[in-house]
């Protein structure tokens, strides 16, 4: 029988097994999970964009406002 594939917790890099006994993998808890959800709501993640095609559009837009 092979070993279940193991993975690092995106957030506090506990082994999380890859497979149905791991209902939250990535991550190994909820807890985690919401986390990793605040941290992309607060806009600390980012998927980095080309910046090209950011300047083209970006006049299309009206300032953000905070």
């Amino acid at each position: 029988m092979s070993q279940p594939m193991t993975v690092e917790c995106p957030t506090c890099g506990a082994p999380v097994e890859w497979g149905p006994q791991s209902p939250n993998r990535p991550f190994c808890s909820e807890r985690c999970k919401l986390i990793d959800l605040g941290a992309w709501a607060a806009e600390e993640h980012a998927i980095p964009g080309d910046q090209l095609e950011d300047d083209l559009f970006s006049g299309d837009l009206s300032p953000r406002e905070h």
